[in-house]
């Protein structure tokens, strides 16, 4: 599998900004685990951490399913891997599969580009629990480009630890 990653257009609009550079750091973190096996990915390669590419791609499902389904959408929908609500089930990778991350993965990044499409403009709010404040679908999207350039620095020293692939 070989992601396609386009870079984000140097002069457009807010939103087009925003919704470029957030599929940018989307397929980054999908680039990071092209040609890896099952096993590969769950490996916790950067010991004492327990992290692995897997994980990170569960993570990033349970972040694109909050902010945008419960928080933007206000949809009452329990986290992908924990009715709890405990995050950190999905950093734990130890029986996944490339399938059952990706899929969750790639449905919740579709219900994200869904309810970004269909907002009536980045002024567009939620109530974020958690914070308890509304916030808006601009701070959202930047939000998320900022987990995701995190992780991704997260994902670079994860690959190259598994196979030494370096690269953007």
């Amino acid at each position: 599998m070989t992601t396609e990653r386009i870079s984000p257009p140097v002069r457009a609009g807010e939103r087009e900004t925003l919704r470029s550079y957030l599929d940018f750091h989307r397929a980054t973190l999908a680039m990071k685990t092209d040609g890896l096996s099952d096993e590969d990915l769950r490996r916790r390669s950067s010991p004492p951490s327990t992290l692995s590419l897997l994980g990170l791609v569960r993570h990033m499902a349970e972040v694109e399913r909050t902010w945008f389904r419960r928080v933007i959408a206000g949809e009452d929908i329990p986290l992908v891997w924990s009715a709890e609500g405990d995050y950190q089930v999905a950093y734990d990778a130890t029986t996944a599969t490339r399938e059952e991350a990706f899929d969750a993965w790639q449905t919740e990044v579709a219900h994200a580009r869904r309810i970004e499409r269909e907002a009536a403009s980045l002024d567009v709010t939620g109530y974020q629990p958690r914070w308890g404040e509304h916030v808006s679908l601009r701070l959202v999207m930047l939000h998320l480009i900022h987990e995701y350039a995190r992780h991704n620095g997260h994902a670079d020293f994860l690959r190259e630890a598994i196979d030494g692939t370096v690269g953007p």
